[in-house]
């Protein structure tokens, strides 16, 4: 009888989670198929779901339109560039606050999550005209700068929880070794931590690619993403769904085969520690 009940709460929760994926993933898929759609029958009422004419002129008109591989390459360099100067910093901050903590180190962590509750909007003004004193403003460096303090607190309370599992006396052998301090982070507690450094470099490189907020209002032009991409199929004279729709393929069809390839490793490192 308790094997009967078991089973059915398996198949359950098996149904409820094919349930919510289907649910996540189904405006994903609606964004892909209206993509082949003409501008008339993406607008159509009611909705066309599979049975109309496929066609390609879409992807023909925003590639025409606009240079794909700019933006392309210009997420890349700041999702990755972010991610990888956030990293470098937070890796040490982490192993402070996981191995030498002090009276504080929680208060700081609390604090430094409490900037991600502020909304974006609320310092627009001021970082906008820092960028134009400095010169920045619609370059890869101050885009970069932004997206990496934006991300940084998540990373750091990311990489002090991985730290937080790996034991202290290894740090410590380590050092009675002769290890220094660089030494004991390079080439002792990093390579114990790669699955959770790992999942933090994936997780915040989707976060940054994702960004659209400081990529349209700090860029215009040279260095603009794929989020302004897609935005630009946004005009005055109303919106055109299925070139829209065509250009979000594009933008999120390279994380998503990120995602998917690299799926394994980002639950493993989510799941870092969990077990024991």
């Amino acid at each position: 009888m308790a094997r009967k009940v078991t089973t059915q709460r398996k198949a359950i929760y098996t149904i409820a989670a094919w349930g919510i994926g289907l649910l996540i993933f189904f405006p994903i898929l609606w964004t892909f198929l209206t993509s082949f759609k003409t501008e008339a029958v993406a607008v159509a009422d009611p909705p066309v779901f599979l049975f109309f004419d496929w066609t390609l002129e879409n992807y023909t008109v925003v590639q025409e339109r606009s240079n794909y591989m700019r933006f392309l390459w210009n997420s890349v360099l700041l999702a990755g560039l972010s991610t990888l100067f956030g990293i470098i910093i937070a890796v040490p901050a982490a192993w402070s606050m996981a191995f030498v903590p002090s009276r504080r180190t929680k208060d700081i962590l609390l604090w430094m999550l409490s900037t991600k509750m502020l909304p974006a909007v609320g310092v627009l003004y001021p970082i906008y005209l820092i960028f134009i004193r400095m010169g920045i403003l619609d370059s890869r460096v101050g885009l970069i700068v932004v997206l990496m303090l934006m991300n940084l607190p998540i990373i750091v309370w990311m990489l002090y929880t991985y730290f937080r599992e790996i034991p202290g006396e290894i740090l410590e052998a380590a050092r009675m070794d002769g290890a220094s301090l660089r030494s004991e982070i390079l080439y002792v507690l990093t390579p114990m931590a790669i699955p959770g450094i790992a999942s933090t470099l994936l997780l915040n490189f989707i976060l940054a690619w994702n960004e659209a907020f400081w990529t349209l209002n700090l860029t215009a032009v040279n260095a603009a993403p794929l989020t302004a991409f897609i935005a630009s199929y946004s005009s005055p004279e109303g919106l055109f769904f299925a070139k829209l729709s065509a250009a979000s393929t594009m933008a999120i069809a390279p994380i998503l085969i990120l995602g998917w390839f690299s799926q394994k490793q980002l639950v493993r490192g989510l799941t870092f520690g969990a077990v024991k």
